[in-house]
């Protein structure tokens, strides 16, 4: 059973979606389902990684369609708390400066 769990929550203006686990291609169609439904909801979706342990090219593949998806809604897909190794991965692929992040209170959670 994968280790991973996607939590929405509503913050003022936006929606954050936590990942918590690993994030791997076991897991693509829950991590879509999450960001499209956010995406869908809300112009700012922060997704928060405080809790990722682990992201491969499926995790990455799916922030990217979430950022088209987000853009072509008006919106934006942002990043926050990435670190170690997920960090690493998101800054080799370019992914966190393409998604950047946000400050204020959609930072904060």
């Amino acid at each position: 059973m994968p280790n991973f769990e996607a939590r929405t929550h509503e913050g003022a203006g936006h929606l954050r979606v936590t990942l918590v686990g690993e994030c791997d291609l076991a897991v693509r169609d829950e991590l879509h389902a999450a960001l499209d439904a956010a995406v869908q909801a809300s112009p700012l979706v922060v997704v928060d990684l405080t809790e990722l342990d682990f992201l491969d090219s499926s995790g990455v593949h799916g922030l990217v369609v979430a950022h088209i998806e987000a853009q072509a809604r008006g919106g934006r897909v942002a990043l926050v708390n990435a670190g170690g190794a997920v960090a690493d991965v998101l800054d080799i692929t370019g992914v966190g400066a393409l998604l950047g992040t946000v400050s204020g209170e959609a930072a904060g959670g």
